[in-house]
């Protein structure tokens, strides 16, 4: 990979890209709170709602492998200004929409779902771009560099978005949304990323390219095993993130106030955890880090589900713990995928998993009001936190896994 990689001042250029990937984040985290508090203010629906998130995850989850072919054939860094200025586009509509007051719910949906095509691309095709820009000793780093930025967001988001949507109104939100998504745009443009050079490109029929992608995940057993125990724990962590808000109203008999605090703690966790990743780079196995990511987080789910209702204090703390082991997994997930694929395939699988492990979100945002309401919202922590903690304890058990590193596709 060195070969066709140009890795000079690769500090500085994440530099410039962290930025703009700050205000874009940012923003897009304001704005959809304050769409969410919007569709919640105006139509007092939780099935509103529920579409809304799912018009934002659908494209992602139909397009993915499409993307994925053309991020690997076309040259990244323009794919994530198009995307980007797509998004912003979009997110001009919407305040355009609310500024006239002309303002329908199945508009927004439509450009919710505009939205996240452009999503469907540029999330891949950064991912797909980092280890071209910086060598593989600091792919750990900017993981978790990448961890921090997202917990500023979780942090900060919810709180802007309900006072600007508050205090100035919709239509200037998605302005906001708009110069965020601008900014991040344009910084790429202060940013050389190589290409991958053309006779190393593919010239198949896009459904050939589709194929080949997902026969180099299964080529690779360790990886593949490795998705599969993402998408499980996907599977029943995202239930217990849709009705978390249930757990501390309904279960510990909280407030708005706390539920907004509960927030908040997480969003301290994966940024405590995003900051060790960054500075302590360390030389733990990254598979070991996976396995106790999802053990941890799966110990501290069942724990939260097992503890008295009146234990809020102790359920608020135990859910920056919650937090902090998100990139414990997240990070150097990340970084497998990007040391153990050739870069010819990485827009592909990125793409592609991107696509499978968002089908149990949607799952979790049908069924999860349904599921807490049957067998009780703190028994859904408990079954899931085991469930969580079982996969990470398998992880330990399987050879392929525990071979993965030994070899790199670079």
């Amino acid at each position: 990979m060195e070969t066709i990689v140009q890795k000079s001042n690769w500090k500085n250029k994440f530099g410039i890209i962290w930025t703009g990937q700050l205000f874009s984040i940012l923003s897009s985290s304001i704005a959809q709170f304050a769409m969410v508090l919007w569709i919640g203010m105006e139509t007092g629906s939780a099935e509103a709602l529920a579409y809304a998130a799912i018009a934002g995850l659908l494209p992602q989850i139909i397009l993915g492998p499409f993307a994925g072919v053309f991020i690997d054939r076309w040259n990244r860094k323009w794919t994530m200004i198009g995307a980007d200025l797509f998004v912003a586009l979009c997110s001009a509509a919407i305040a355009l929409f609310f500024y006239l007051d002309i303002v329908e719910l199945w508009s927004i949906y439509i450009l919710l779902m505009l939205r996240s095509v452009g999503s469907a691309f540029h999330a891949p095709a950064m991912k797909s771009a980092i280890p071209i820009l910086a060598p593989k000793s600091a792919l750990v780093r900017i993981a978790g560099v990448n961890e921090i930025i997202q917990s500023i967001s979780i942090i900060c988001g919810p709180m802007l978005g309900a006072i600007c949507l508050l205090t100035f109104g919709m239509s200037i939100v998605m302005i906001l949304d708009f110069i965020g998504a601008f900014i991040a745009s344009f910084s790429l443009l202060f940013v050389s990323i190589p290409s991958i050079p053309k006779e190393r490109r593919s010239a198949k029929t896009m459904l050939q390219d589709m194929t080949d992608g997902a026969a180099a995940i299964l080529q690779n057993r360790g990886m593949t095993w490795l998705m599969v125990s993402e998408v499980v724990v996907n599977f029943f962590v995202m239930p217990i993130v849709a009705v978390m808000s249930l757990m501390t109203l309904q279960y510990f008999k909280g407030t708005a106030y706390q539920v907004s605090l509960i927030e908040g703690f997480y969003g301290i966790g994966l940024l405590v955890g995003g900051i060790i990743l960054s500075l302590w780079n360390p030389k733990i196995r990254k598979v070991s880090l996976i396995i106790l990511g999802f053990s941890g987080l799966g110990a501290v789910l069942a724990i939260c589900g097992a503890l008295p209702s009146g234990y809020f204090t102790a359920y608020a703390i135990l859910t920056i713990v919650q937090g902090f082991a998100v990139p414990l997994f997240t990070g150097p997930f990340t970084v497998l995928i990007q040391t153990q694929f050739p870069p010819t395939y990485l827009g592909r699988v990125f793409a592609l998993f991107g696509s499978i492990s968002q089908l149990p979100a949607m799952i979790g945002l049908l069924f999860a009001g349904y599921i807490a309401d049957d067998i009780g919202v703190e028994k859904l922590f408990v079954f899931g936190g085991v469930v969580v903690a079982m996969t990470g304890i398998i992880l330990f058990f399987i050879p392929s896994v525990q071979h993965l590193e030994e070899k790199s596709a670079h």
